[in-house]
């Protein structure tokens, strides 16, 4: 409690140094309307857990029907982002040269006998943007592709139905790519990369399938925590750098990673390297999108990291669910963008973190395995 007077003290020392600014006060965050909304996700039947972060501080963590805040669940295709992410650090640690990197001559052994000659072109950033011009291996094609014996082969068989960074393609077979290119680079697996190299920044993942030949599922499959995944979306936030500073993404991936370089035929959202792009209650946001709802979204304006996880068995996009999703999304941050504009536009200008907090001592709550989580609110 002594920690946080201090803390209080200082964060209105400052905001009353500074002339016209709002006080210290103004920039807490009005918890009890975030939570009233974020209670109000127990009208989604398929919802299970929901985590809120603000400017890196924990302010949900929820879940629903009974099940634990912190249980792990498969991701789906939200780990296409973490791919993404895990190929930026393979930049960042000389692995891989750039995203420019043609795929013949990264997976020269697993090309069909007599490849297209459009398929010379491809490059890692196509696969990141799903611009390969392959066909796809998701959707109603995802079952034949699994069901082959060399899941890498079968995508770099697949005609070339458009042009390498033309329209964009979603296909699971393109992260697979990535996944087998990493592997292949370093001998060692996904799983383990992952892990090692995004570790720092509080991501891990708990469990990943792998492919006949052991090579991580690149895109599906993948079992992790929701703090892991919150974690994953905090290094976007902070631009690719842990909270203590360390970087472990390239300088300037992350706005690489969400500039929109296509669009989905399905919901006309943005599509960068493993994000989706499109607007929350005004504000430019990033997401990622797993199957049965598996949700992961960024707004940096509003310094704001959201988590959903729902039951990975029941789907999401033909029914509504996912759009209901984003729209709870947008509720949540309109409660969010509720601080003081001159509280906001302070801390644009300075680049001051650390000031918006919270009220509350919050249980320590820490997972084997993890490290250390910082502090949050757990309700089932």
């Amino acid at each position: 409690m002594q920690r946080l007077i201090r803390l209080g003290i200082v964060a209105l020392a400052m905001a009353l140094a500074l002339p016209g600014a709002a006080t210290a006060l103004d920039c807490q965050i009005p918890e009890e309307r975030l939570e009233a909304v974020a209670a109000s996700g127990d009208r989604f039947d398929t919802l299970r857990t929901l985590h809120v972060a603000v400017d890196g501080e924990p302010m949900v963590a929820r879940g629903f029907r009974g099940v634990s805040p912190q249980a792990a669940t498969n991701v789906k295709s939200a780990s296409k982002t973490l791919i993404a992410a895990v190929v930026g650090a393979a930049i960042e640690r000389d692995v891989i040269r750039d995203v420019d990197e043609r795929v013949v001559e990264a997976l020269p052994d697993a090309l069909p006998p007599e490849p297209a000659p459009a398929l010379e072109q491809v490059t890692l950033a196509h696969l990141l943007s799903m611009q390969a011009g392959l066909e796809r291996t998701s959707g109603e094609y995802y079952g034949a592709w699994v069901a082959s014996e060399n899941w890498v082969e079968a995508a770099l068989a697949r005609p070339m139905e458009g042009k390498p960074g033309g329209e964009m393609r979603y296909s699971t077979g393109n992260s697979h790519l990535l996944s087998a290119i990493l592997q292949r680079r370093t001998g060692e697996s996904t799983y383990t990369l992952a892990n090692r190299w995004l570790g720092p920044a509080g991501v891990e993942v708990a469990d990943w399938m792998t492919d006949p030949q052991g090579i991580a599922f690149g895109g599906n499959q993948v079992a992790m925590r929701p703090a892991a995944l919150l974690a994953l979306g905090e290094l976007y936030r902070r631009d690719g750098m842990t909270a203590a500073g360390e970087r472990l993404l390239p300088e300037g991936w992350v706005a690489q990673s969400w500039r929109i370089r296509g669009r989905s035929r399905w919901t006309n959202d943005g599509y960068g390297y493993g994000w989706f792009i499109r607007e929350f209650a005004g504000y430019p946001g990033y997401y990622g999108w797993g199957y049965g709802g598996q949700m992961l979204y960024v707004i940096p304006d509003l310094a704001m990291t959201v988590v959903m996880t729902s039951d990975a068995d029941r789907p999401s996009g033909r029914t509504g669910y996912r759009d209901a999703l984003h729209a709870f999304t947008g509720e949540i941050a309109e409660r969010v963008a509720d601080l003081p504009s001159a509280c906001l536009a302070r801390q644009a200008r300075s680049g001051d973190v650390g000031i918006m907090r919270t009220t509350r001592e919050l249980p320590d709550t820490r997972v084997e395995g993890v490290g250390r989580i910082k502090p949050a609110i757990e309700v089932r």
